[in-house]
């Protein structure tokens, strides 16, 4: 039985354990929290593989921001990691062989692999939280684009510069609506400029009319990128994970998106793992890679 160590890293904490090939975790999942330094991120994977060289056949990173076609480097990174982190020779950190991948496409793999998009050849896995990402599937494959850095979901939804992409700096942009952060927005533009996402949230439990209103703006435009990304890749599945995945109503999203859609009809789902399948997709990815090699 092929076993990785696998490492999820992110701006405020980093959580590894070590996978099989059925993608079931071995041990406790630690979590720690990222080191203020590339260095310090350097020092903490390096000695953590070392300790456990013996019983591994390689070490899984999954990452936020771009990672190149070979799963070798960081080409492009998020402002909440530490300044130098993609210089980082990952390669070196193990003796045994090492795969990076960006965070969405690793959990995007996870869910084509052994969750909700299991069975289907084309497939969009979404992440909606503070951001949006996307991990793409297309005939089985996971697209990874010239420089590796495909599924951005940073596309004009909107116009008339309503809003500033947190992401990227241009004006009404996809995730600067069908983010969490977006539904922030929403809250203050309905609830006032002291309401928040949570607001939003725990006023639809309780029938509030400007929650609602909220929220369904919201939705509306999660709506117009499932169309828009259904159009483009004719997936079976999308698939949605994140925080705010829980709160999307599934039936009345998926009804609207396919009456609108030019392709065939896509199923709507919610995605089986949670906050572990960057580790999970990360561990699959080198599993298939060392597979193929033998």
């Amino acid at each position: 039985m092929t076993k990785v160590l696998s490492f999820d890293i992110g701006g405020t904490k980093i959580a590894y354990a070590m996978i099989d090939e059925g993608g079931n975790f071995l041990n406790e999942i630690i979590k720690v929290s990222t080191p203020k330094t590339a260095a310090g991120v350097v020092e903490l994977l390096k000695t953590t593989a070392k300790g456990l060289e013996d019983k591994i056949d390689g070490v899984a990173i999954s990452t936020a921001g771009a990672v190149d076609q070979e799963g070798t480097r960081i080409t492009s990174y998020t402002g909440n990691l530490p300044e130098g982190y993609n210089q980082t020779d990952f390669v070196a950190l193990s003796t045994k062989p090492v795969l990076v991948e960006n965070d969405a496409n690793s959990a995007g793999w996870a869910e084509f692999s052994l969750g909700a998009a299991k069975g289907c050849r084309n497939a969009v896995i979404l992440t909606l939280g503070t951001g949006v990402g996307a991990g793409i599937i297309v005939d089985g494959h996971l697209l990874k684009g010239k420089s590796g850095a495909a599924g951005e979901m940073h596309f004009p939804i909107d116009s008339g510069n309503k809003r500033i992409c947190n992401g990227c700096g241009q004006p009404d942009c996809f995730e600067s609506f069908a983010s969490g952060t977006g539904l922030n927005t929403n809250a203050h533009e309905y609830m006032g400029a002291e309401a928040t996402s949570y607001d939003v949230i725990r006023g639809l439990r309780e029938s509030d009319h400007q929650a609602r209103a909220a929220f369904d703006k919201w939705q509306d435009y999660l709506t117009k990128g499932l169309i828009m990304l259904a159009n483009i890749f004719d997936p079976e599945v999308i698939v949605l994970s994140g925080s705010m995945a829980k709160f999307v109503e599934y039936d009345k999203v998926s009804t609207a998106a396919n009456a609108k859609i030019l392709t065939q009809p896509f199923v709507l789902k919610e995605a089986v793992f949670e906050n572990n399948a960057g580790m999970i997709g990360a561990a699959l990815l080198l599993i298939d890679k060392l597979k193929h090699k033998s």
